[in-house]
């Protein structure tokens, strides 16, 4: 019960300033460059969404049959489908979810590259970034996050260009992450 009482209160203390101090404009703007600068390569979406708590709804399910693991990636979830990640041209796009309170990622992924990429790999993917998020290091953990994506969306929806023409890649999706 104490616990529980801990979680909830670091949950309703936390707010979207502390997603904006954890990831300044600065730090924003270069994320939005680099997945712009993916997109280039490949016509997969990749969103950002950082988070500093799950808001209320989510923490009273808190319980040994909801432990904060599954409540955070039926976040995850949930943001996929509100940012409309799911709904691209080619059902290639990600979402890099991260929930601050937790110091948890997650990466959820469209049916397109769903089957190519299992959830161990993206799995495998999210642990290899765990340090840098435990140590508050959200650039590098970001950074790694959307290198790892591009790579797995280059493998499979790589851009054919034509000789003497740029690639056309509709942009369907914000790059600057979201924030709250």
């Amino acid at each position: 019960m104490m616990n529980k009482l801990k979680v909830l209160l670091k949950h309703l203390w936390l707010d979207a300033s502390d997603a904006r101090r954890a990831i300044p404009p600065d730090m924003l703007q270069r994320l939005a460059q680099r997945v712009a600068a993916s997109e280039r390569r490949h016509s997969g979406e990749i969103r950002i969404c950082v988070e500093a708590s799950l808001p209320a709804s989510y923490l009273w399910r808190l319980s040994k049959l909801n432990p904060m693991r599954t409540l955070t990636r039926q976040r995850a979830v949930t943001m996929f489908g509100k940012l409309r990640v799911w709904d691209t041209e080619h059902n290639n796009g990600v979402l890099i979810y991260v929930l601050l309170a937790e110091h948890a990622i997650e990466i959820v992924a469209d049916r397109g590259v769903a089957r190519h990429v299992s959830p161990a790999q993206w799995q495998a993917m999210v642990a290899r970034m765990a340090d840098a998020f435990h140590d508050k290091r959200y650039e590098d953990g970001l950074t790694q996050a959307l290198e790892e994506t591009s790579a797995v969306l280059m493998e499979h929806f790589a851009i054919a260009s034509k000789p003497d023409s740029p690639p056309v890649n509709p942009n369907e999706l914000p790059d600057t992450p979201l924030l709250q």
